[in-house]
């Protein structure tokens, strides 16, 4: 994989999305009915797709910045905390700065790594205009996002097309506000519960992405192997390796961090490359999971795909 030249500027990344604070506890089992467990940890982290994302670019070295309706509230106060200690910048588009932000209590099994979630899905927040996100945009190598607040996700992708600049898509579940971004993004990552309507298949999404202007497309499926398909017939498929897992809260965010920077650093973008970076970020979001909470694996390294 082709990349940038050793003493070249670390790439810029853009990334507009959720922005959460999540409250993690490692528990030997889940709690019945009326029942209180004791935790063996906890951790407390900023947290949502394009924020984890956003941390793991910056951890691999790139330059990030976050795009979030975050707010005044004392608890975003953790959350802007955590984020700037881990290097990425904050942009607030929030106008309400008494909200409090979403929280997500997680009790991540022992043993199995499976994770409970309850989060608030409130209704969205008013957004501030979108004039600083289409700026950062334009000079960004690469632009994420992950369909949360479709109005700054539009500007920016649109702003970064405009510049030749990357766009890139992180499908976790289908809703109808994110039609209108396909036609802006290059490259769409989505899980297995990515399922726009009449699509039964995998091979259903993937064609439905290509008809939306999609280039690059991925859909991968947890622990199993990752199924692309890139322009001209282009396809394959990306084995992901197996480890001991402890914690698989947040290793899709990591890995569509991990992609972004790989595509980031290439000189162009072509199937070899695409392969390469998916390899790549499936490696590092595999590593994520063999530690407790979505911090702790960044304490090993990783070298992008060459």
């Amino acid at each position: 994989m082709a990349g940038q030249p050793a003493d070249a500027p670390p790439p810029r990344g853009l990334f507009v999305g959720l922005c959460t604070l999540d409250v993690v506890h490692l528990v030997a089992r889940r709690p019945d009915s009326d029942e209180k467990v004791s935790a063996e940890q906890q951790v407390v982290a900023a947290g949502g797709p394009a924020t984890n994302a956003a941390v793991t670019f910056a951890h691999l070295g790139g330059a990030a910045t976050l795009v979030s309706a975050v707010g005044g509230h004392g608890l975003a106060g953790i959350m802007c905390d955590d984020l700037t200690t881990n290097g990425v910048r904050i942009v607030d588009i929030a106008v309400d700065r008494t909200r409090p932000p979403r929280v997500s209590a997680v009790a991540v099994t022992k043993g199995t790594g499976a994770r409970a979630v309850i989060a608030y899905d409130m209704a969205p927040p008013e957004i501030a205009p979108t004039t600083a996100v289409t700026a950062l945009a334009r000079t960004a190598e690469v632009v994420e996002v992950d369909g949360h607040y479709p109005e700054a996700a539009l500007a920016a992708l649109r702003a970064a097309r405009a510049e030749h600049r990357l766009t890139v898509y992180d499908g976790g579940r289908w809703r109808p506000e994110i039609r209108q971004l396909l036609p802006w993004v290059e490259v769409a990552v989505c899980s297995a519960d990515f399922r726009p309507s009449g699509c039964c298949t995998p091979a259903d999404v993937l064609a439905f992405l290509a008809e939306c202007g999609v280039r690059y497309a991925a859909l991968t499926s947890g622990k199993g192997s990752i199924d692309w398909r890139g322009p001209n017939g282009a396809a394959g498929r990306v084995e992901v390796s197996r480890v001991d897992v402890v914690d698989t809260l947040g290793a899709g965010d990591v890995f569509h961090g991990a992609l972004s920077y790989g595509l980031a650093r290439a000189e162009f973008l072509d199937p070899d490359v695409f392969e390469s970076a998916l390899g790549f970020a499936a490696g590092v979001a595999s590593r994520s999971c063999t530690s407790f909470g979505t911090r702790a694996w960044m304490t090993d390294t990783a070298e992008p795909p060459k």
